[in-house]
């Protein structure tokens, strides 16, 4: 804001310095919004690490197609904003796209910035896999779990549990598809189903099975407290597979909207390509609002 005032009492002179003034603006502007949206995650688990899981919906392998170009819009946001990420499970489709992916986005509110993104995404697109170029409509639902740490107890039996092993079907090198190092595990009383075949031991794929099995029962005894103290409405923020939360419309027009907060931005292209900030504070502000 200094260099802002003292380039105004330039410019008030005659000084030739209205783009580095406009230059200097445009980066307060940005601070200031980074700052704003930061102030809104103050739920318990916001600082968490994040794990997201993508699931294509009905419709082969346009839905698959779909589903990949989330997780490219996901990696490309966390590599933007500085944050590092691990990849867990990814299943390929049968032509194009991908069956399953669940990957780490891993650094200070991560899962807070990406809270806003569990749901149902619909996609509506001339169809590259349409010999007749028919308009065509794809779902894939997106699930965030807070990375929970160590300290956090969550209680799980080794009798309540099936862990299966398998050969790993994924992409990598020799070792990944010559040995039973794949893990699936199954957790019976509530059939909560983890997978991963991205290590190069099964010991190793099981911890992360582990890990991915703790994040999501704990997250499923905080909705059971929430549906219990009814701290916040329930339709206001319950999602679920039947219920869209983002329409991405390529094809006859061109705009992302939010059907919870009613943002849209016309430049569907660069949202694809991870500027998903408008969206992640607009629905900071309606949690905040829907919490109060």
């Amino acid at each position: 804001m200094d260099d802002v005032g003292a380039l105004v009492e330039l410019a008030r002179e005659g000084e030739p310095v209205l783009d580095e003034l406009a230059a200097h603006l445009k980066d307060t502007e940005t601070f200031v919004d980074r700052v704003e949206t930061k102030v809104l995650l103050s739920a318990e688990n916001d600082p968490l690490n994040a794990i997201v899981n993508i699931h294509p919906g009905a419709g082969g392998t346009e839905a698959q197609d779909w589903a990949e170009m989330l997780m490219r819009m996901y990696l490309r946001w966390a590599e933007q904003n500085g944050f590092k990420t691990q990849m867990l499970d990814y299943q390929d489709g049968e032509e194009a796209g991908i069956k399953s992916v669940t990957f780490n986005v891993i650094g200070e509110y991560a899962y807070g910035y990406l809270a806003s993104e569990t749901g149902v995404h619909r996609l509506v697109r001339i169809s590259p896999f349409d010999a007749n170029k028919r308009r065509h409509t794809s779902f894939a639902s997106v699930a965030v779990y807070p990375e929970i740490d160590e300290t956090v107890e969550v209680v799980i039996e080794e009798k309540e549990l099936r862990i299966d092993t398998y050969r790993s079907a994924g992409k990598g090198g020799q070792h990944v598809n010559t040995t039973d190092s794949a893990v699936r595990i199954t957790h019976l009383p509530t059939g909560i189903v983890v997978q991963c075949q991205n290590e190069r031991s099964q010991h190793k794929n099981k911890a992360v099975c582990m890990k991915v099995l703790r994040a999501r029962l704990f997250e499923l005894e905080m909705e059971k407290k929430k549906d219990e103290t009814k701290s916040i409405e329930d339709s206001k923020l319950e999602i679920a597979w039947g219920s869209q939360i983002r329409s991405y419309v390529l094809q006859p027009y061109r705009l992302a909207k939010d059907h919870r907060t009613k943002v849209e931005v016309g430049d569907v292209d660069r949202v694809l390509d991870g500027d998903l900030d408008k969206f992640i504070k607009a629905y900071l502000q309606f949690r905040a609002r829907a919490a109060a």
